[in-house]
Order: C-alpha cells, then structure tokens, then sequence
C-alpha cells in the first residue's frame, strides 16, 4: 500500500471509529502525524486528497476540520468524477438511474405535501402555457432545468437525503448540453410535460405503484428518444446519458 494510501486509511478510520465527528478539527500536523505513525508530508498528501472529495476542509490560519459528511456535501466528489464517463459506463450510469429514480418516486408518494405536489403542478400548468404559445416557446435549456428541478423535487420528497443526493449526480452527469439547440421539440417536450403530469397525479392519489410505473415508463422512453440528441452520451452499444424527461 503507497504511503498515502496508508495515511487516508487511518484518518478515515478516526472518523468511521468516531475519534473524529462531523465539525471536528484535527490535532495539529505534528502531533497527528506522530499519533497515526506517519510523516508529516504522507499526512499532508492524504489531507489533500480527502478535501478534494469533500471529507476534510482546510482553512487556512486556522486549520482542518472534518466535513459535515452530508450526503450532500459528499455526493460533489461523485459529480465531478461522473461528469468523466462516456460511452458503455454512461450507460451503466442511466442503468443505475432507471433503477433508483422509481423507487424514490414511490417512496415520494407517502410522503410528498399536497403543497408541493400544488407547487410542481403550478410549474407544470406554467410550462404548457409556454409551450402551447410559438411566440414565447421553451429553449432546450429551459426545458433540461425544469426536467432537473421536477426531478429533484420528487426525490426530495422521498424523505431519503442519500438517495436525493446520489439521483441528483446521477442527473447532472446524464444530461447531455443543450443549451445551444435552440427549442426543443413540441412533440417530445408535450410528452415529457405529460408523463410528469401522471407522475403527479399518481402522487397525489397516493398509488405508489402506479407512480413508480410512470416514472418508469417516463424514463426508458426518454432513454430511447435522447439516444438521436446531438450530445448525449450514448454508447454504441445503445447505453445512454441523458436528462430524465429532457426532450
């Protein structure tokens, strides 16, 4: 094992052991480098690297503190690696999502308030406004933010902040970039608006079967649509990256 390596292994073990908890600051490097049996440039290496995925942060004049290790704090590590796959392991990554993003939609529909489900149908009501209006229309751009938020949304309301986290850089490292295409589709865009809207009604009837199978159906039918986006990052073996519900 590479000196580093030995390193993150004992300062992960201090705070999985929970000699070190979330907000903690760590000893000084001289006094922990001596305790954990390492030089002081190994430690300093391996604090490094434990920043960079959001487990440590350093402040410098006065020192390094263990993270909150929210799943949300610690979900940024895995976006910013994510962001790097193409090809089959994007499409292993759109697996991952069509396997998860159902299970939460269900979960969302004991939990979601009638508030937010009045919220998300308010913001869907003002999409198809758009949409049915040529004069004002919806960019892709537009149409890819609000697929995120609606998304977002109803994972938020799962009540699971792992698993709102992890499909949240699921998400972002699926969507492809749009923002140059200039507006989107009617037909696909009136499709992905529709199957929201089921989604909700699902949701609001308190049937999370029937919420998990349009959330289901919603995705393996933007899987197929997106594989023609300019972008997206499909495999040739027929994987895809791309947006839930994006046109």
């Amino acid at each position: 094992m590479a000196v580093t390596d030995e390193a993150i292994g004992k300062i992960k073990e201090m705070i999985v052991t929970g000699a070190l908890g979330p907000g903690d600051r760590l000893p000084k490097e001289s006094e922990l480098a001596t305790e954990l049996g390492l030089s002081r440039n190994s430690l300093r290496e391996a604090v490094r690297a434990l920043a960079l995925i959001r487990v440590l942060d350093v402040r410098q004049g006065d020192g390094t503190y263990v993270t909150s290790l929210d799943p949300q704090v610690m979900v940024e590590a895995m976006r910013f690696v994510l962001d790097f796959q193409r090809g089959d392991t994007a499409g292993e990554l759109w697996t991952v999502r069509r396997i998860l993003e159902p299970t939460a939609t269900a979960l969302a529909g004991t939990r979601i308030a009638v508030a937010e489900l009045d919220a998300l149908e308010s913001r869907l009501d003002a999409l198809e406004l758009r949409l049915d209006a040529p004069a004002l229309g919806l960019s892709a751009e537009e149409l890819v933010a609000a697929d995120l938020e609606f998304h977002h949304r109803i994972a938020a309301a799962s009540g699971n902040s792992a698993l709102c986290a992890l499909l949240d850089g699921l998400a972002e490292a699926t969507t492809p970039d749009l923002s140059r295409q200039g507006p989107g589709p009617a037909d696909a865009a009136g499709r992905t608006l529709h199957e929201h809207r089921q989604i909700l009604s699902a949701l609001r009837a308190g049937d999370t079967e029937a919420a998990r199978a349009w959330a289901t159906v919603h995705l393996v039918g933007v899987e197929e649509s997106l594989r023609q986006v300019p972008g997206s990052r499909c495999g040739v073996s027929g994987g895809c990256g791309a947006s839930v519900g994006t046109p």
